[in-house]
């Protein structure tokens, strides 16, 4: 049984501009503000995204639970929004945060660093 979350606060100036998924959810990356790496990526509705806006804590709406979560309220593992973007197309949202301890529900720092695929490609830039 798939519970539906309640309206939500987000403004609705902000809510108009979203091209959210068919289950109306927005990807949403978490960088780390000062270094520019790449955290994790999580899924945010409006509800959700109006939790990350005013709170400070990054808000997800977890997809296998159906229920929102505050990255580090269980792990510890906090992530605190400096800023927050949406990209040219409104479909995406880049959360810049500071993150305390690991980003990865494996533990790891980062959910990107175990599986690369391709790595020092070598390819030089055009024109070199």
């Amino acid at each position: 049984m798939t519970s539906t979350p309640p309206p939500s606060s987000l403004d609705p100036e902000i809510a108009a501009r979203l091209k959210r998924s068919a289950d109306g959810l927005l990807p949403a990356i978490a960088q780390q503000y000062d270094t520019g790496e790449v955290l994790m990526l999580g899924w945010m509705d409006d509800e959700a995204l109006h939790r990350t806006l005013t709170t400070g804590r990054c808000t997800y709406w977890s997809r296998s639970r159906q229920e929102y979560w505050v990255k580090g309220d269980t792990s510890g593992h906090f992530q605190w929004v400096k800023s927050v973007a949406l990209d040219c197309d409104a479909d995406t949202v880049l959360v810049k945060v500071d993150q305390v301890g690991a980003a990865c529900h494996t533990g790891a720092r980062t959910c990107f660093d175990e599986d690369v695929l391709l790595k020092d490609a070598g390819v030089p830039a055009p024109g070199q």
